[in-house]
């Protein structure tokens, strides 16, 4: 595959993934993703994304627990 922004090759990585079900954050190691070799792009298939949200939506291991802020972020404009 070719990424999008750079136009560099992509291959197939196992990462960690930042995904949303439900409200609720998870962080999911692990994960099979296409990764751009020059600028570092991931792109999800979407049959991995469905099973992750399948996964997820049942019973599961948690590995461990972390607190995560939120915070606002307000700017003054220059």
């Amino acid at each position: 595959m070719i990424c999008e922004f750079c136009g560099g090759a992509t291959r197939i990585k196992n990462v960690k993934r930042q995904h949303w079900l439900d409200k609720k954050l998870y962080i999911v190691e692990n994960v099979q993703a296409e990764v751009c070799t020059e600028c570092g792009e991931r792109y999800f298939h979407a049959k991995t994304l469905d099973a992750l949200d399948e996964y997820l939506s049942k019973q599961h291991i948690i590995k461990e627990r972390i607190s995560v802020e939120v915070v606002r972020f307000t700017q003054a404009m220059v």
